[in-house]
C-alpha cells in the first residue's frame, strides 16, 4: 500500500484576510453613523414624520443588539467563515432593500434586518483572527479598535455628502458594490474552519434565545422610551418594561444553569474574571461611548455652538481614540492590560471634568470642547486593545461569543447612557446646565470605578 501523502494547506495571508474583514467592520461602522446625517431627507422624501425617520436608527439598535449573541453562537456552532459570508450577504442584501423601501415601515424593518447582519460581523471576524492568525493575534485583534473611530469621522462627512448631492438612498446603496467585492474576496482568501469534534455541534438552545431576546428588548424599550415620558407620572410604561427585563434577565441566569447545554455558558458572563470584564466594558467605555454622543448637544446648548461646528467635536474625539489607540496596539505586549486602564481612566477623568467645568479666560469654547473630547477619545483609545484582549486571552475557543458579550456590554452601557441623560433632560429646562453636572458625575463615576481594572487578569506577551 503506497504511503498516504497528507496534502499541506497553503498559509494564511494574514494581511490580506485582515483588510478583507475589516472592510466589513468598516461598512457596518460607517452604516451605524451615516443614516443619521440623512434624517431630515428620509422624513421628507418619505412624507413621514422625524419621529418614526428616527426609529430607522433605533430599530438598527435592537437588531443589531439582540442579534450579536445570536451571532456569536451561529459562529461557534457553523463556523465563523460560514456565519461571516452570511452576515455581509444580509447585510447587502437588506442594504438594497432599505435603498428601494417605499415606504417608513418597510425602511424601518429593513433596517433591523441590516443589523441583524451586521452584528454577525464582529464575533466572526475574532473568531477567524483568532483561529487562523497563530501568536499575531492578539496584534490583529487589537488593531479593531482602530476601525470604528474611522467610520465614525467619516461617516457624517459621506452621509452629508449623499444627501446634499445624489439622495439618502445612496447611503443605502453604495453597500451594494462594497459587500458583493467582500463577499468574492472572503470566498477566495478566508480560510475554512478546522474540523471540530462532533460534541461542540449541539442544538440551539432556543429557550435560552427566547429568554435573553425578550429580556433584551423589553430592557431596550424601557430605556428607549424614558426620555419620552413628558411627567414622571407616564414613566410607569418604561418601569413595567424595566421589571419584565429584569425577569427575563433573572429567567435567563437561571435557565442557562441547568441547561446541559446553555445559549451561553454562566462562566462567559459572570464567571471568575469573564465578569470582571464584561463589567470594565460596561462601566469604561460603554458609558463613554454614550457620553461621546452628547457633546454636540452640550456644544450647542451651552455655548451656542453651531450644528456643523459641533459635529466636529466627535471628529477631534474619533482621531484621538484612532491615534492612541495604534499606540497601544503597539506597547500592549510589555504594558500588559492594567497599566493602559489606569492610563486610560485618567485621561477620560480628565475630558469629563473639562467638559463640566466652563473654559478657562481668553479660551475660545470650541476649543475648550474640542480639547476635553480629544482627552475623552485618547482614554477610550488607550483602553481598548486591553479589554478586548483580556476576555480573549481567557478562552480563546470561545472568541466569537466572547467578542458577541463584549460589544453587547460596549452597547448596553452607550444606550443606557443616552436614555438616562435624555429622561433627565426631559424634565430639566436647562440642558446645557444639566449635562455639565451630567459630566461631572461622570468624572466621579470613572473614578469610583477605576478599582475594577484591578479585577482584570494580566498579561504581557503574546496569547
Amino acid at each position: 500500500m503506497p504511503p498516504i501523502v497528507e496534502i499541506e494547506k497553503p498559509p494564511v495571508r494574514r494581511n490580506v484576510v485582515f483588510l478583507i474583514v475589516v472592510s466589513a467592520l468598516l461598512m457596518m461602522s460607517l452604516d451605524s453613523t451615516i443614516v443619521a446625517t440623512a434624517l431630515n431627507a428620509i422624513q421628507q422624501g418619505l412624507h413621514t414624520s422625524i419621529n418614526l425617520a428616527g426609529w430607522t436608527l433605533t430599530a438598527y439598535s435592537f437588531g443589531f443588539v439582540l442579534m450579536l449573541p445570536v451571532s456569536g453562537k451561529l459562529a461557534e456552532r457553523f463556523g465563523r467563515r460560514q456565519v461571516f459570508l452570511a452576515s455581509v450577504v444580509v447585510f447587502t442584501l437588506a442594504s438594497l432593500g432599505c435603498a428601494m423601501a417605499g415606504n417608513i415601515y418597510m425602511l424601518i424593518l429593513l433596517r433591523a434586518v441590516q443589523a441583524g447582519g451586521g452584528a454577525g460581523f464582529t464575533p466572526t471576524v475574532t473568531g477567524i483572527i483568532v483561529e487562523h492568525f497563530g501568536d499575531a493575534r492578539d496584534r490583529y485583534v487589537s488593531l479593531f479598535g482602530s476601525i470604528f473611530p474611522i467610520g465614525a469621522m467619516i461617516g457624517p462627512i459621506f452621509g452629508g455628502y449623499f444627501v446634499d448631492y445624489w439622495s439618502w438612498r445612496d447611503i443605502f446603496y453604495v453597500n451594494l458594490p462594497i459587500g458583493l467585492i467582500i463577499v468574492l474576496l472572503a470566498w477566495r482568501f478566508v480560510p475554512y474552519d478546522p474540523k471540530r469534534p462532533r460534541a461542540n455541534a449541539n442544538s440551539m438552545d432556543i429557550a435560552g434565545v427566547v429568554l435573553m431576546g425578550l429580556g433584551l428588548l423589553a430592557g431596550m424599550l424601557a430605556i428607549s422610551t424614558l426620555g419620552a415620558s413628558p411627567t414622571f407620572e407616564d414613566l410607569w410604561p418604561s418601569l413595567a418594561l424595566l421589571l419584565f427585563a429584569v425577569a427575563m434577565g433573572a429567567a435567563f441566569l437561571r435557565h442557562i444553569r441547568r441547561a446541559q447545554m446553555p445559549f451561553i455558558a454562566p462562566r462567559l458572563i459572570y464567571g471568575r474574571d469573564f465578569g470582571a470584564v464584561n463589567l470594565v466594558n460596561m462601566t469604561y467605555s460603554g458609558i463613554v461611548i454614550g457620553a461621546m454622543a452628547l457633546i454636540p448637544l452640550y456644544a450647542i446648548n451651552r455655548y451656542d455652538i453651531g450644528v456643523l461646528q459641533s459635529g466636529t467635536l466627535l471628529t477631534a474625539q474619533g482621531l484621538a481614540a484612532l491615534i492612541c489607540s495604534l499606540i497601544a496596539v503597539a506597547l500592549l505586549r510589555r504594558t500588559g492590560y492594567r497599566l493602559p486602564l489606569y492610563l486610560g481612566s485618567v485621561l477620560t477623568v480628565i475630558g469629563f471634568v473639562l467638559l463640566a467645568l466652563p473654559p478657562v479666560p481668553g479660551s475660545p469654547p470650541y476649543v475648550w470642547l474640542a480639547c476635553a473630547a480629544c482627552f475623552l477619545g485618547a482614554g477610550n483609545g488607550a483602553i481598548n486593545p486591553a479589554t478586548r484582549n483580556a476576555g480573549l486571552q481567557l478562552a480563546p475557543e470561545s472568541s466569537s461569543m466572547l467578542a458577541a458579550l463584549r460589544t453587547l456590554s460596549l452597547q448596553i452601557g452607550s444606550i443606557g447612557t443616552i436614555s438616562i441623560v435624555t429622561a433627565i433632560l426631559s424634565h430639566n429646562g436647562n440642558t446645557g446646565r444639566t449635562l455639565a453636572w451630567v459630566f461631572a458625575f461622570l468624572a466621579a463615576f470613572r473614578v469610583l470605578v477605576i478599582p475594577l481594572a484591578r479585577r482584570v487578569p494580566e498579561q504581557r506577551g503574546a496569547w
